[in-house]
């Protein structure tokens, strides 16, 4: 068995990517907060903008900070790049399916969040592992079983948690709390299959067998700095948004004023009607 390293670089990964996905997690709970408030195309719109946060910057972009301390003495690892972009797309495709399937169904439907949950957590598991798959090295990969299913059960858990948390809670403290915990499960699960991964020398060539890939640094860091200033758009976007709480008010204003409307006009509409 291949000596491999987690932490490479010590506490630097595992924060980051932590406070990471914390905060993909918090700006996907503001998305889905004022999606609650709104119908139709506009509660879609800020579902998609949800499932982007929460599956780019708080699952995708959390993993790949995670895998840049990952390193095999003497080996250079490389990354498939249309894997690697696939697993991104896959992430996101996730959660925008569950989010949907809650976002879109009656309140307090424990079928729908578990469904939804299940779909999100197997989904987070697939893209997790498939970013795995993306590495090219010359050795070849295994998983330990137990721990293999410890963490699709982890991405389960979690996948259930974070819709009932958008589907529930609003107010930014709790809001904060939820990311909090959010991020906990995510790198949980990331490091969870993590530990369940071994690697053995590979006479054949290995991962690099099925195709070349790029390397870290001319890859995967500029396309997490390009999503980084994705995400600080989104905080942009999030924050000059009126609140949940601001657009059920201007909806309420809307419905009363349009109500008072209706009552001048009826006087109105009552006289034109006796003159005819």
């Amino acid at each position: 068995m291949v000596q491999v390293h987690n932490f490479s670089y010590g506490l630097l990964n595992p924060v980051l990517a932590y406070l990471i996905s914390c905060l993909g997690c918090f700006l996907g709970l503001q998305c889905s907060a004022r999606a609650r408030a709104m119908e139709g195309g506009a509660r879609a719109r800020w579902l998609l903008l949800a499932a982007v946060s929460i599956g780019m910057t708080g699952i995708w972009v959390m993993h790949f900070i995670a895998m840049l301390g990952y390193t095999i003495m003497g080996q250079a690892i490389s990354y498939n790049v249309p894997v690697t972009i696939l697993s991104m797309v896959i992430a996101i495709a996730v959660v925008a399916v569950g989010l949907f399937i809650v976002g879109f169904g009656p309140a307090g439907d424990w079928r729908r969040l578990l469904l939804g949950g299940s779909i999100l957590g197997i989904g987070v598991a697939g893209m997790h592992y498939m970013g795995m798959w993306a590495m090219r090295m010359p050795d070849t990969m295994s998983y330990s079983p137990g721990l293999f299913i410890l963490s699709v059960i982890i991405a389960m858990v979690a996948g259930t948690a974070a819709l009932w948390c958008a589907n529930t809670l609003n107010g930014l403290t709790a809001t904060f709390a939820a990311s909090l915990i959010m991020g906990v499960a995510v790198s949980g699960m990331h490091y969870t299959g993590m530990a369940a991964l071994h690697v053995y020398h590979a006479p054949g060539g290995g991962m690099l067998a099925m195709g070349a890939g790029a390397s870290a640094t001319s890859f995967l860091l500029p396309l997490i700095l390009g999503i980084s200033i994705v995400t600080f758009l989104v905080t942009a976007i999030v924050t000059m948004a009126p609140t949940a709480e601001e657009m059920r008010e201007d909806a309420a204003l809307m419905e009363r004023i349009a109500t008072l409307s209706k009552s001048l006009d009826q006087p109105q509409q009552r006289r034109l009607a006796a003159r005819a």
